[in-house]
């Protein structure tokens, strides 16, 4: 639905603010993870709306689930930073990540007050640490390029150079970006949580560009779309010419579309020896961290891995 179809909620219900809802796996498995999780009668409402809508719409959304009661809260996607811009003044709440990275991914309500959480740190942490062997950037030096400055991005920078990981950290980070204003604020950012890692912002309109960079990578390093590309929007941020690093990993945060980028690296898997990913693992992640937070329940340890086995079987 869209912000003109909001009506006052009669059951538990949770809102997808996304750009494409219906098209998520989240549609089917909401209604079993909720019966998994004893959460009873809860329902599972998306809301669409264009890419960087008018601040407005987002604020009407916002106020809407703080004012309705059994409107529990959101998780948001594609809109984390242009709804925190537009609507930060409406929580009575916001955690630490949400305030350094200026974004919001989960809207939750406790104790009659509105809370706003950036979840993506930890979430794309689980995610990677599913894949990404111990101490590999102690082993190995390896590099990183992150195609998108947005949200994820953001989210995941912070996660591989968080001081608490000492000098198991990347060798170098390449942030490339369409828009120069989202790579201003990751540079801000990244600067805040580790100012001593090497770590380059690029401006690249063209794919070209972004295959150049790759090309420049060294082995046992790891490539990221972070981008809506192959997913909201058609395409890959690279070029069919692109040239994966040997011996690395490539991470499509997107699980659902055509997913050009993922099918570009897998033509080169074996040749290469790359490891690929999707983006379904951050996918359950990413939402399981949300509805435990609307809720005020725990998905942890066999619980989690409950959600992972049933979401896996229905996919």
């Amino acid at each position: 639905m869209d912000i003109r179809s909001l009506e006052k909620a009669t059951v538990p219900t949770m809102y997808f603010i996304g750009v494409t809802t219906t098209k998520s796996s989240i549609m089917k498995l909401f209604p079993e993870w909720a019966k998994e999780l004893g959460l009873e009668n809860a329902v599972l409402k998306g809301i669409d709306m264009e890419i960087h809508a008018d601040p407005e719409d987002y604020r009407t959304v916002v106020n809407f689930i703080k004012n309705d009661p059994l409107s529990m809260g959101a998780l948001v996607t594609t809109h984390k930073i242009d709804l925190y811009d537009a609507a930060k003044d409406l929580f009575d709440y916001l955690d630490p990540f949400a305030k350094m990275f200026g974004e919001l991914s989960s809207i939750s309500k406790k104790d009659g007050q509105l809370h706003g959480h950036a979840k993506d740190p930890i979430s794309s942490g689980l995610a990677m640490e599913s894949f990404l062997p111990a101490a590999y950037w102690n082993k190995h030096q390896g590099e990183v390029f992150i195609i998108g400055a947005g949200g994820s991005a953001i989210a995941i920078s912070a996660y591989l150079l968080d001081l608490k990981n000492g000098e198991n950290i990347p060798s170098r980070i390449i942030v490339a970006n369409r828009s120069e204003k989202r790579l201003l604020e990751i540079e801000r950012i990244i600067n805040e949580v580790n100012p001593d890692a090497q770590v380059e912002y690029h401006l690249t309109p063209e794919t070209e560009q972004n295959d150049a960079l790759l090309e420049s990578l060294q082995p046992y390093s790891l490539v990221i779309n972070a981008t809506g590309l192959g997913k909201d929007r058609p395409g890959s941020p690279l070029t069919n010419d692109a040239k994966f690093p040997k011996d690395s990993l490539v991470w499509e945060l997107n699980y659902r579309g055509e997913l050009d980028f993922m099918h570009q690296a897998l033509a080169q898997k074996d040749h290469k020896n790359l490891h690929v990913e999707d983006g379904w693992i951050y996918f359950i992640h990413g939402w399981t961290q949300v509805v435990a937070e609307v809720f005020d329940v725990e998905i942890t340890g066999s619980t989690f891995d409950a959600i992972e086995n049933l979401s896996n079987q229905m996919r």
